[in-house]
């Protein structure tokens, strides 16, 4: 049997997860915990009201939740493989779901950003990379840094292994990822090899993030 490359693209995951009221726990758990501290990184790195963020990978609106009623009303867009995902967030995640137009939540598996604005201030990929073998992290990256150029910030996490690591790794928090399945980890030579090839310059931060998950500004 050939293992899917990630949980969230078996069959029929999502509408399992969603029938049974989980929508909370399938994008990670620390639903509080977590969601303050990607809107505090945001605004550490200078993320104010009239800009225009986008939360890749937003799931049930975790982040959103917390970003709709501080930024400017429209200005919050988000992607996910699972726009009943992100509906279900909006539906009883946001104090005011008016603030956040459905339009504004685009299903993307494929990191092409369909119908998205040609301008974002600030990126998020949060808890996304760590579920997709290098090859499909260098390729968001690309169709990141080719869809919005500079000036942006993105900020985005992995878990690293040290260099030369072969097998599985135990990280900080005691998360087990792996080269060659999810949690996928990745060395930090290698991220900057595919981040640098798609035009970006990683910078890795030194917060300490849930599960041992490593923070990037690029």
């Amino acid at each position: 049997m050939t293992r899917s490359p990630s949980p969230y693209l078996v069959p029929g995951f999502y509408d399992r997860a969603l029938a049974q009221g989980r929508h909370r726990d399938i994008v990670g758990g620390r639903w509080e915990e977590t969601g303050r501290l990607q809107l505090a990184l945001l605004q550490a790195h200078g993320l104010q009201p009239h800009h225009r963020l986008l939360d890749i990978g937003a799931g049930a609106l975790r982040l959103g939740c917390k970003a709709v009623p501080y930024l400017a009303p429209g200005h919050y867009h988000a992607t996910d493989a699972s726009r009943a995902l992100m509906l279900r967030g909006r539906e009883a995640e946001l104090p005011d779901p008016d603030r956040l137009p459905e339009g504004q939540l685009v299903e993307d598996a494929a990191f092409a950003f369909p119908g998205l604005p040609a301008h974002v201030d600030y990126l998020i990929a949060w808890g996304v990379f760590t579920h997709l073998p290098p090859e499909q992290t260098a390729q968001a990256l690309a169709r990141i840094a080719a869809r919005w150029p500079a000036p942006r910030v993105i900020l985005f996490t992995v878990f690293l292994a040290a260099e030369g690591q072969t097998g599985p790794v135990r990280q900080p928090d005691g998360v087990v990822t792996h080269p060659d399945r999810p949690p996928w980890h990745i060395t930090e030579s290698a991220l900057h090899a595919m981040a640098e090839a798609a035009g970006l310059a990683p910078i890795r931060q030194p917060d300490r993030l849930p599960r041992g998950q490593a923070l990037f500004r690029a």
